[in-house]
């Protein structure tokens, strides 16, 4: 019991129980993604996002998009503990910058980060759901999960870096990825037929990925908010 008790650790909204487990200190409202909740103490309040959380904008892009990673509002007082199919989970603080996650990898965030869906529109109907991502932007605390530990690595325009889109994590909210097909890309992994796509990415900044190609999986409609 003493190796898997809870820690209580006063402190940071966001605190890891574990490598793999998130306990959030709710206080008002934080955003999770639908699911994540496992177990929870106080008096908290789960909401499914509405269709139109947002305004007009959100809502068709959450029509393109499948919803593949919907969100749920957490109200109240209390501490809540989620989790993500056991992946590995990275906290990040947000100090007015944006980041751009992929939408599988979202896990949470506090209220005061500010968020918006986002289309890759090269490849948006050449893979299973598109290609979408959930730009953060604010200050504040924002966790990420990935299989295995993540890697980040630098992003110059003298030295580009070039991904496999179902590996990438996150990027720098100032990067805007190109999108090719390569077949030697494809070859060299391996695979089977069918295109392969890369993520380029030029500029000033950063990239994370993960030691796993995560195929998107697209939400169903229905389900509640914990």
């Amino acid at each position: 019991m003493e190796q898997t008790g809870e820690k209580d650790q006063p402190g940071d909204v966001f605190e890891l129980e574990s490598d793999r487990m998130l306990e959030i200190h709710v206080n008002g409202r934080v955003w999770t993604k639908l699911g994540a909740a496992i177990a929870y103490r106080g008096d908290l309040k789960f909401i499914r996002e509405g269709m139109m959380e947002g305004g007009l904008g959100k809502m068709l892009k959450r029509a393109v998009t499948g919803e593949v990673t919907p969100l749920a509002k957490v109200e109240g007082q209390g501490r809540l503990y989620v989790a993500d199919e056991g992946k590995h989970i990275t906290i990040l603080r947000l100090a007015g910058e944006t980041i751009n996650v992929s939408g599988n990898d979202l896990l949470a965030f506090e209220d005061t980060v500010s968020y918006d869906i986002t289309m890759i529109r090269k490849i948006a109907g050449m893979m299973a759901g598109g290609l979408f991502s959930v730009k953060l932007t604010g200050a504040g605390l924002v966790a990420l999960t990935s299989h295995g530990r993540p890697l980040t690595l630098r992003v110059t325009n003298e030295d580009p870096v070039s991904t496999d889109p179902n590996a990438t994590v996150a990027w720098s909210g100032n990067l805007q990825p190109e999108l090719k097909t390569d077949i030697s890309f494809k070859t060299f992994l391996g695979r089977g037929g069918g295109e392969t796509f890369q993520m380029r990415f030029r500029g000033d900044g950063f990239v994370v990925v993960q030691p796993y190609e995560e195929v998107p999986r697209v939400a169903s409609s229905s389900g509640g908010g914990g």
